[in-house]
């Protein structure tokens, strides 16, 4: 009882977050809101972890409401990505190189850790490999954390200065139809049975990919029509933001003081960069700079992708660039940093 009663108050508290955050007006409310809530609950020592159905639910309700936005005329416009997808990929070595560097050069980690640290994204991914290769884990998640945070709450704000964003203040499809009672349960059964199909394959985000996938080929050959109703999808916000905050209950304070020069220097090399490159893919692309520069930033997939609705961007161009990230960086990351450490050991030191 005392477990679930732990449970209802850090939703509570994560939700109330929300609700101060999209009362003052800012953007991606719900989703910042929470998030900084949370981890601030987390601070007291009272907060507990997530349960995994609560976090599975996060990503259903999310994937669900992402494909929604997928429809015949969004996937017309798949004919502009692929110079900017070509450019996604120099991105993402030119933000780990610039960023490793940092860390190497100026605080003195070793590279094969710098290299981990400063990947964009794909943190379980990351984790593992670290863990795998015996590296400095909580040094690495400090960094690669703080980077997720610190876009989360602040780049929202970011895009509504740029000029970007058409939703950033209202709940997740206010005004907009809703999807019928049976075209929703489709949706969140076909999205959980190939997330689980997803997850026995070892997918990465299972679950979140599965609701997306069914969600956008159902909404994009019109089988279903509609989006989450508003209620659901903040819903699923709030738990997304106390899935991010769940990410920094276990960092020691001593440890986190001492990584966070490191991680803020970063971090600003890592997103100056992001930003350059979004700025030309943006062009090539045809979308506004907004939608390069979440579609760019080193952030996480479900974070990410998640972002860009609420903010009212394209999820289909956002998605479709982190997606490529996530699974390049999944099968490349293990070679390399194996590479770094067996070829090149002294690169380790």
């Amino acid at each position: 009882m005392r477990l679930i009663l732990a449970h209802l108050i850090q939703i509570l508290v994560a939700g109330l977050g929300g609700f101060v955050f999209y009362w003052l007006g800012v953007p991606a409310a719900w989703l910042s809101g929470s998030a900084i809530a949370a981890t601030l609950w987390g601070l007291t020592g009272l907060a507990v972890p997530l349960p995994k159905a609560l976090a599975d639910a996060a990503m259903l309700t999310s994937g669900a409401a992402m494909g929604a936005a997928v429809t015949p005329a969004a996937i017309e416009a798949m004919g502009r990505y692929p110079g900017s997808l070509l450019l996604l990929v120099l991105g993402i070595v030119a933000i780990s190189a610039t960023s490793s560097a940092w860390l190497v050069r100026m605080s003195g980690w070793r590279k094969a850790d710098a290299v981990l640290a400063s990947v964009p994204g794909a943190l379980s991914t990351v984790l593992a490999v670290a863990a795998d290769r015996k590296a400095e884990v909580a040094a690495i998640a400090i960094v690669q954390n703080f980077r997720l945070f610190v876009l989360i709450a602040l780049l929202p704000s970011l895009v509504v200065m740029t000029g970007g964003g058409g939703n950033t203040g209202a709940l997740v499809g206010a005004g907009l139809p809703v999807e019928s009672p049976g075209g929703m349960a489709f949706i969140l059964l076909g999205g959980l049975a190939l997330g689980t199909v997803f997850k026995r394959l070892k997918v990465a985000a299972p679950i979140l990919l599965g609701a997306t996938v069914v969600s956008s080929v159902s909404h994009g050959t019109e089988f279903v029509t509609g989006v989450i109703p508003p209620a659901i999808a903040t819903g699923g916000l709030v738990l997304i933001g106390l899935f991010i905050a769940d990410r920094f209950r276990n960092l020691q304070r001593s440890t986190l003081r001492r990584a966070l020069v490191s991680a803020l220097g970063s971090f600003t090399v890592g997103m100056v960069v992001a930003a350059l490159f979004a700025s030309v893919a943006a062009w090539l692309a045809g979308v506004s700079f907004a939608n390069g520069l979440v579609a760019f930033a080193p952030g996480g997939l479900e974070a990410m992708t998640v972002l860009a609705l609420i903010l009212g961007l394209d999820p289909l161009y956002v998605g479709i660039h982190h997606l490529v990230r996530f699974l390049g960086i999944g099968l490349v990351l293990p070679f390399l940093i194996g590479w770094l450490q067996r070829a090149r050991p002294e690169a380790a030191e």
